[in-house]
C-alpha cells in the first residue's frame, strides 16, 4: 500500500520522455483509428456579402440547409465531431464520402484535394502551451464550394480565426468584399501566421537552454534537450507538408479560385517556406547544443584526468622513496642515521614541490 502511494508520483513514462515518443509515433495509417465522439458541438454560421452580415449559432445540424445556395457567402465552422454530423452536413453540402472519412480521420498528413467540384484541405492548428511547454496540435479540414466554406474543429474552446471574424464585421473590410475563396485563404493565412507564434516561443526555450548548455552542462540539460528535440519533430512534421497543401492551391485550375486570389496563397506559400527554413535552423541549434553537452561532458572528464594525473605524479616520489627504505636488506643508507627520517621526508615534500613548479611552467594546470 505504502509502495504504490509513492510510485503514482512518479510516472516512468514521464520521468524518461518515452510517452511523449509514443504520442509522435504511435499513428499506424494502415488501421483505421476510432475517434471519440464529441460531447458537445457547436454549430457557428457567419453569412455575409458586402452589404450584409449574420452571426448565428444553431443547434442542429440540418438547419444549415437554409444557407446554402442563399446567393451570399457562408462560413460554416463546426466546433466537436461526431459522425451522424459530420456525414449529414457533408451529404447537404455535397462533399464526396472520401473527404467525410479524411475529416473524421485522426493524425492525418496535412494534405489538399480536389475532389467533385470540391476543394479539400486539412492541416493542424498550432499552440505552444506554456505549462508543459509543449507543442499541441489540433486537426481541422476546410471544405471550399462554391459560395461556402465549412470548417470542422476538434476543439471548440480555442482557434485562431478570432482575427477574421472581427474582420467579417466591418462592411469595408476586403473579406467582406471578396468571395469564398478569399475566405479560404484567410483562414490559411492565419493558421500559417499562428505557427510562427509557435515557433517564436519554441526558440524562446531553445535560447534558455542554450545558455544553460553553456554555463552549466548537466543531466538535466540533455533531458531538455532531448524534449526540445522531439517539440521540433512536431513543428517539422506539421509544417513541412503544409507547403505542398499550399502549392496545390496555387496550381490548381478549379473554378472555384479567383484569379485575384492566387496571389495571396503565393504569399502564404512564401510563408510556410520560412516557417520551414526556421524548423531546420532550430533542428541545426538543438544538433549544436547536444555536441556542445558532449563536448562539455569530455571536457571535465578530461579535467578531472587531469587532476588524478597530478596528484598520482606527486605521490610517485613519496612511494619510490618509501618503497626504497622499506626493503628488508641490513646495509641500506641512512637507516642509523638519526636524520634519515627527517632527509626522507624531506625529499617526498621537496621533489613533488618541484615537480609542481615544472608542471607550472609547462602550463599543465
Amino acid at each position: 500500500m505504502v509502495k504504490n502511494k509513492y510510485l503514482r508520483y512518479l510516472p516512468l513514462a514521464s520521468l524518461f520522455g518515452t510517452q511523449r515518443t509514443r504520442e509522435l509515433f504511435h499513428y499506424n495509417p494502415t488501421i483505421l483509428p476510432v475517434r471519440e465522439e464529441a460531447e458537445d458541438v457547436k454549430l457557428f454560421v457567419y453569412d455575409y456579402n458586402a452589404d450584409h452580415y449574420e452571426e448565428r449559432t444553431l443547434e442542429n445540424v440540418a438547419d444549415c440547409v437554409a444557407f446554402k445556395n442563399n446567393d451570399r457567402i457562408t462560413w460554416i465552422n463546426i466546433d466537436g465531431l461526431r459522425k451522424q454530423d459530420v456525414e449529414t452536413i457533408c451529404n447537404t453540402f455535397g462533399i464526396h464520402a472520401l473527404l467525410t472519412e479524411d475529416i473524421l480521420s485522426i493524425g492525418q498528413r496535412p494534405k489538399m484535394d480536389d475532389v467533385e467540384g470540391i476543394l479539400f484541405c486539412l492541416l493542424n492548428m498550432l499552440y505552444f502551451n506554456e505549462t508543459t511547454r509543449t507543442v499541441e496540435t489540433e486537426q481541422i479540414s476546410i471544405a471550399l464550394g462554391k459560395d461556402f466554406v465549412i470548417s470542422f474543429q476538434e476543439d471548440g474552446s480555442r482557434d485562431v480565426f478570432d482575427p477574421m471574424r472581427h474582420k467579417l464585421k466591418m462592411a469595408n473590410s476586403k473579406i467582406r468584399q471578396r468571395t469564398a475563396d478569399y475566405l479560404c485563404y484567410s483562414m490559411l493565412d492565419m493558421i500559417v501566421d499562428n505557427y510562427f507564434i509557435v515557433m517564436e516561443r519554441l526558440g524562446e526555450q531553445i535560447e534558455l537552454l542554450e545558455e544553460e548548455v553553456i554555463r552549466r552542462s548537466n543531466t538535466r540539460s540533455l533531458a531538455h534537450i532531448n524534449h526540445l528535440r522531439k517539440e521540433l519533430i512536431v513543428l517539422k512534421r506539421n509544417i513541412a507538408p503544409v507547403r505542398e497543401l499550399i502549392n496545390g492551391f496555387i496550381r490548381s485550375e478549379s473554378d472555384l479560385l479567383d484569379d485575384r486570389t492566387t496571389k495571396y496563397f503565393k504569399d502564404v506559400y512564401d510563408h510556410i517556406v520560412q516557417a520551414y527554413d526556421f524548423t531546420e535552423n532550430y533542428r541545426d541549434m538543438m544538433m549544436s547544443m547536444q555536441d556542445i553537452y558532449i563536448n562539455n561532458v569530455n571536457l571535465r572528464m578530461n579535467e578531472v584526468m587531469k587532476v588524478m594525473a597530478i596528484v598520482t605524479c606527486l605521490m610517485a616520489p613519496a612511494t619510490v622513496i618509501g618503497g626504497i627504505f622499506g626493503m628488508n636488506f641490513e646495509a641500506i643508507p641512512l637507516l642509523h642515521n638519526k636524520w634519515g627520517f627527517y632527509i626522507s621526508v624531506g625529499a617526498m615534500l621537496f621533489i613533488p614541490l618541484i615537480m609542481l613548479y615544472l608542471f607550472r611552467k609547462r602550463g599543465w594546470y
